[in-house]
This record gives structure tokens, sequence and C-alpha cells, in this order.
């Protein structure tokens, strides 16, 4: 497989894959997409990318492994447990003041990137145990959104392995889980308060007036000006005052970099001020 970004088999096959997907494989880097497509290349034990793509037309079915592939989802409860500290200790009760004194009081966060759902799903442990017996007078509304249908899919089921809450203590566990054999099912109250729907970060209509939207690990694959772009999106989805985590190994870039305040920036935590 050549290294040059002039190989035509490959340049063909990331066209063919566009077309065929609406998956745009112009806005990821491009070592991150080579090393992810070559995982199926590999696989397959095709020669080349030429020999790939005529799998590809052979076998339609292929394209749900290169899916999978594409859109690699490591996830767990309280990934980076740190990160969600700061968020039970500062950022919902800052929330939650701000709203104290209004008759409709009401909380919307944005899991972007979201995988199988434990972000999402940890968010909604975080406000149940700093809301307690006040939870339910809250409006609150959790949307995941992924590009990956069989991840969604998983996160609206809400039915998780031992590995998957590695991070939760057995009382955490016994609260918000029902154990079903080797499985854990998240409590129905937590269901009826997440929404999760496909959706591309660059090309699908945004969404917006979230008080929380955390971004962990995506944008990262993106080429620069996608992730600047995106960031700026981010920034105007959120309402005044309102809180942006990104991952531990990205950073803000161009005009999102003087939109946003740091709030705690060790943690990639930021804020929205006007």
């Amino acid at each position: 497989m050549s290294k040059s970004g002039k190989d035509p088999g490959f340049e063909l096959l990331k066209r063919t894959i566009n077309r065929n997907t609406g998956f745009n494989c112009e806005h990821y880097k491009e070592a991150h997409f080579r090393r992810r497509l070559n995982v199926r290349v590999r696989a397959t034990n095709s020669e080349s990318y030429g020999a790939y793509l005529k799998l590809l037309e052979k076998d339609p079915q292929e394209y749900e492994s290169l899916f999978d592939a594409l859109t690699i989802n490591v996830s767990e409860f309280f990934r980076n447990p740190e990160t969600f500290r700061i968020i039970e200790k500062e950022i919902i009760p800052s929330l939650t003041k701000n709203r104290s004194g209004l008759f409709i009081r009401s909380i919307r966060i944005w899991s972007a990137g979201c995988a199988a759902g434990e972000e999402a799903y940890s968010l909604a442990i975080l406000l149940h145990r700093t809301l307690k017996n006040d939870f339910n007078k809250y409006r609150i509304r959790i949307i995941g959104t992924d590009i990956d249908i069989q991840s969604l899919e998983k996160a609206k089921k809400g039915v998780y392995n031992e590995n998957s809450l590695k991070n939760l203590d057995q009382s955490t566990r016994e609260r918000y889980f029902l154990k079903q054999g080797d499985m854990y099912q998240i409590i129905d109250e937590f269901r009826s308060i997440t929404q999760f729907k496909c959706q591309d970060l660059i090309s699908d209509p945004k969404i917006d007036h979230f008080d929380l939207i955390v971004c962990r690990n995506v944008m990262i694959y993106f080429k620069k000006e996608i992730q600047e772009q995106l960031q700026i999106n981010f920034y105007k989805a959120l309402g005044k005052g309102g809180f942006f985590i990104i991952g531990k190994s990205e950073t803000l870039i161009g005009a999102a970099s003087s939109l946003f305040r740091p709030y705690n920036t060790r943690e990639r935590l930021y804020i929205k001020e006007i």
C-alpha cells in the first residue's frame, strides 16, 4: 500500500465510501483515516486498496465492518473520573443555582460523540446525586449524538457489561442499575430523560440551547479547520454561562480559543460568558 497521498487506489476508495455511505473521508486527518481503513484491508486479506474496493462492491455488508472500524468507540462510565468530579462538585451546582428562582427549571446537556451512552448516563447519575429530592422538579434533557448507528442502539437499550462499570462503586451500581445475569440495565428514570440520535457533527442541522456540552476525544481525528468550525458551532449551541468540555489531548483552535473563557484548563473545561 503506497504511503503517497496521490495513491489512486486510495483516492478512489475514499470517493466510493463517501458516495455510498455519506461518510466524508476528507474531514479526517489522513493518517488516522488510513490507519483505521487498513484494519479492514488487512482483516479481509486484501492486497491493495483497489482489491478492497472490489470486495466492497461484491459484498456491501463489508461496509458495516468498515464503518465500525472508522468510528471506533471506546467508552465506560465516568471515564476520566477527575473530570466528572468537577462536573459534580462545581458545574451542576452552578447550573442549578442559576435556575433556583425560575418557575420552569430546565437543564439541557449534550453528549456529542456519545458512543454507547455511558457518558450521557454518567451525567444523569451526577445530576441525580446532586439534586437528590429536587431531581423531578427540573425538566432535564440529555441528548447523546453519534454517527455510529449500532452504538446508538446500545445506548437506547442502556445495557452494559461489568467492564463498562469498572469505575462505579457498589452503591452506585445498586442504585442506578438493574442486574440482569452478567449485564447491568440503567434505570428507566434515566432512559426517560435521555434521547439518542444519529448526527454528523459537521454536516447535519445544528442543535442548540444547551447548558453543558461534552465532546471528548472526538475532534482530535478531524483536520484543524474542521475542529475550529466545530468548536465555534458548540459555542453558538451553548446558552450564556454554559460549559464546554473537550478531551485531555484536545485544545481550542483559532477563533474558538478567544470565544471561550477557560474555567479549568487542566480538565479542558471552558465557559461561555457572552
